[in-house]
């Protein structure tokens, strides 16, 4: 029994497992398109925590900066219903100087594909709301854990 709509069940790499509330479906019982992205901002500041190793927000207030979307993408496989139980699988595609493209996928305890979606944030000063550079603490983590989730997929070929 899940005991709360999300959390985290791996940590390597990150994996998220949510459950779908009624209120997220439409009439015809099926997920809004709009939550998906609910799903994916939830799910990575999540995969924040972990690579973080503490709350989203705290982490990135004690370091100055903040992460808004520059840009999501979705491809869709299949909807979900009420009740079903999902997995978000995040992995980091690709690291630039004042942003980064984190890969989420969602799939079905059976291992099918819900959707891939692609986020992209930028890295801005809290105070001034201008792009910087991804701070070096948090581009290592970005680097650590793209190279350990890499290795990991490639032992599992």
């Amino acid at each position: 029994m899940m005991k709360c709509n999300e959390q985290v069940i791996n940590m390597l790499p990150v994996t998220i497992r949510r459950r779908v509330r009624w209120l997220e479906c439409d009439p015809a019982g099926v997920v809004f398109t709009g939550v998906f992205a609910d799903y994916v901002i939830s799910a990575v500041e999540l995969f924040y925590e972990v690579l973080l190793g503490q709350p989203s927000q705290q982490a990135k207030q004690a370091h100055g900066f903040g992460t808004p979307t520059r840009g999501l993408t979705f491809d869709f496989r299949r909807s979900l219903k009420p009740d079903e139980i999902f997995d978000l699988t995040i992995t980091v595609h690709e690291i630039h100087s004042r942003t980064y493209v984190l890969d989420i996928t969602g799939r079905t305890l059976n291992d099918e594909i819900v959707f891939s979606s692609k986020l992209t944030p930028v890295c801005i000063a809290l105070d001034e709301r201008r792009s910087i550079d991804i701070p070096p603490t948090f581009r290592s983590a970005l680097q650590q854990y793209q190279c350990q989730s890499q290795t990991i997929t490639k032992e599992n070929e």
